[in-house]
């Protein structure tokens, strides 16, 4: 139990406006779960609890009330609509048997107006209570963000999964049938591993991006001609069943790069990818190459439809993807991380009659 001038606020009164203060306030008593005011109601006073507990709340939504404080013994409330004049912007709910003092509005702006203490230690009670009410939805929003992250993620996961699965259960019952030739068997089997392919390669996406730490990150010097050229032959094959081909328009330099063959390669294997996506009907695939102020720019050329404009200022985010049947929506933001490990930069632009050019640039290493 507290009295008035134990509260921290009116401790610095001085006796002639603590006498008046205590004229002033209504000493009322509250049952658990009832209603002190509620968010609309006329801020006609301030209250100090008592004893007791006091719960503000307001709805954050259309029918979600949160709960922003509890209000604890020697502590005061309803302050801010007193002194904007205001109706309540939330409401106040005893917690258990309650009991406070309320101090009429005219009453407690008489007192503000007369003890520069009193109006000190308001300002301080206010800006605190700013403070903790940022610092409350920060957290909460960063909380949201969080949930909606995994959300969008775990969302973006069962989809691109649940397709490969299906084709795989759907082709596995039909190659157990009794009728089935070994050549449709054979098909069967080699259409269930271009899914679990696929899904190997969903995973693989998934965990490249999730790496968040570069501690296995290690490059070494690389020729830069020889890893493209065995990269290019090794994706040529997949490319051609597409109707796609792929032509370099110079050769690659023969210079050393720091590089981690196995991720760079990662970084070709999503932009090709996605160019073959971009052109159903087949197409061209051009690689060209430059070197620049101790940089190595490389770009990658298509004769699809470019990059529509709905994505195109965000087309590195995570899970942003646009037109496409299947797909996380990562590959371009792995593309992103593994360039800028390597302490490049990559960028995407459109130009006139022409397909979307995908650019990224990588530090020649020193000691060549």
């Amino acid at each position: 139990m507290v009295t008035l001038d134990a509260c921290p606020l009116f401790a610095q009164l001085t006796p002639q406006e603590l006498k008046f203060l205590q004229a002033s306030a209504q000493e009322k008593k509250f049952a658990g779960d009832r209603e002190i005011f509620k968010e609309g109601d006329t801020g006609d006073g301030v209250y100090t609890v008592k004893q007791g507990t006091v719960q503000i709340s307001g709805f954050v939504g259309k029918d979600v009330r949160h709960v922003f404080s509890r209000v604890q013994p020697g502590e005061i409330f309803g302050e801010m609509a007193v002194l904007e004049n205001k109706p309540r912007s939330a409401s106040a709910v005893a917690v258990g048997e309650t009991v406070v003092y309320f101090i009429p509005r005219d009453a407690m702006l008489k007192l503000v107006e007369t003890s520069p203490h009193l109006s000190l230690g308001l300002l301080r009670e206010i800006s605190h209570r700013l403070r903790e009410f940022n610092h409350q939805y920060i957290q909460e929003v960063l909380q949201t963000e969080r949930l909606a992250l995994v959300g969008r993620f775990a969302h973006s996961i069962v989809h691109d999964l649940k397709n490969p699965l299906n084709i795989i259960s759907i082709t596995a019952e039909m190659a157990g049938m009794e009728k089935n030739t070994p050549e449709l068997r054979r098909l069967a089997r080699a259409r269930i591993m271009k899914q679990v392919e696929r899904i190997s390669d969903l995973v693989n996406e998934i965990l490249e991006f999730t790496q968040g730490s570069q501690a296995a990150f290690v490059p070494a010097p690389t020729d830069y001609e020889v890893f493209v050229q065995q990269l290019i032959d090794e994706i040529r094959p997949e490319i051609d069943l597409k109707s796609v081909s792929i032509e370099l328009e110079n050769q690659p330099p023969s210079v050393k790069l720091l590089l981690n063959p196995k991720r760079l390669r990662r970084v070709f294997y999503n932009l090709i990818h996605n160019a073959t996506d971009a052109m159903t009907s087949g197409g061209r695939i051009l690689i060209r190459f430059e070197i620049v102020g101790g940089e190595i720019i490389t770009e990658i050329e298509d004769t699809g439809p470019g990059i529509a404009p709905e994505i195109a200022d965000r087309l590195f985010d995570a899970f942003a993807t646009y037109g496409k049947a299947h797909g996380t929506g990562l590959g371009l933001s792995i593309c992103k991380k593994i360039v800028e490990d390597h302490h490049g930069r990559i960028s995407a632009r459109n130009e006139p009659r022409r397909g979307a050019i995908f650019s990224f640039a990588l530090p020649v290493h020193q000691n060549q």
